[in-house]
């Protein structure tokens, strides 16, 4: 019997935790679609052309803006990029302000990021052009929970039963949700690791387990996220000292002899390097945060194709 062809029907994306198994599974596929893109001679396809696509960031950022902006590039799209320090954002401009007047030179997606959650809906709600969440607040990052699955389930071949592991300061985490929506929806168990104190509230409502040992954890786990202190987030300090916190959950070689052989090592970066890793483990053979980051590129140049098709579906 013939597969019934997939419709997608989202003019944004906001976050991950809206979306089915069915949807996510087929941002990956188209994912796995776009890879072979990036190893031609001329690392171009026509999907996007006559398109503009703005990069609206508020906050800083060296992997996902630049990858979003490849992204864009390679399916032939025009890009605007914006910073808030060079803006009228720094003259009082408000964030609808902004976009409204970006849309009125003819812009067709914008990709954001910004401090405040909830700033994509926001934006959604209030302008025609397609939205796509590049980080807000302490939501969601989308696109680094889809790199993250799937790199693991281009490694792995399936979430399917996975125990991952996801290390670090899960309070301030905006990668750590949506990694927890996508690998629950594609069959994983996810076991958050951390002290109490980087937990978030209302962590019971989370289809997660909860441990506060990383040593009690490594050795059941098939995948390990470890994720970066976020000092800039943090008020009072989380923690007794930098020294304590590394003792008892960074990951360490001497941990590692703990876990499986064919453990997959991830972060989403950027990477304090002897507080969450040590530089051994995450250029080691077990690592592939350069792959996450490299998939990042296909997973992105997915999204931005997908919801420009999700607005001519709703027009």
């Amino acid at each position: 019997m013939k597969k019934k062809e997939f419709i997608w029907k989202h003019k944004h994306l906001i976050g991950l935790r809206e979306l089915s198994r069915e949807e996510i599974e087929h941002i990956l596929d188209t994912a796995a679609g776009f890879e072979e893109i990036s190893t031609r001679s001329v690392k171009k396809a026509p999907v996007l052309r006559g398109k503009v696509v703005v990069n609206l960031f508020f906050e800083d950022s060296t992997r996902t803006r630049t990858s979003f902006t490849l992204a864009a590039n390679r399916l032939s799209a025009d890009v605007v990029e914006f910073t808030k320090k060079s803006s009228s954002v720094s003259k009082g401009e408000t964030l609808l302000d902004t976009a409204k007047n970006l849309e009125a030179m003819g812009i067709d997606i914008v990709v954001i990021r910004h401090s405040a959650g909830g700033a994509p809906k926001f934006l959604s709600r209030n302008i025609n052009a397609c939205v796509v969440n590049a980080g807000d607040g302490y939501c969601e990052h989308p696109t680094q929970g889809l790199l993250d699955v799937y790199t693991i389930r281009k490694m792995k071949h399936s979430l399917q039963g996975l125990k991952v592991a996801i290390v670090g300061d899960i309070a301030h985490s905006r990668v750590a949700r949506s990694n927890i929506y996508a690998l629950t929806k594609l069959g994983a168990e996810v076991i958050l690791v951390g002290p109490p104190t980087l937990m978030p509230a209302k962590i019971e409502q989370l289809p997660v387990k909860v441990s506060y040992s990383l040593d009690d954890v490594i050795g059941q786990v098939d995948v390990i996220n470890m994720l970066r202190i976020q000092f800039e987030r943090m008020g009072a300090n989380p923690f007794p000292s930098v020294k304590e916190y590394s003792h008892n959950f960074g990951l360490t070689v001497e941990r590692m002899q703990k876990a499986k052989k064919d453990i997959l090592v991830m972060h989403p970066g950027p990477i304090n390097r002897g507080l969450e890793i040590e530089s051994e483990v995450a250029d080691g053979p077990n690592s592939v945060i350069l792959q996450q980051v490299q998939n990042g590129l296909a997973v992105r140049m997915a999204v931005l194709f997908l919801v420009n098709q999700g607005a001519m579906v709703k027009k």
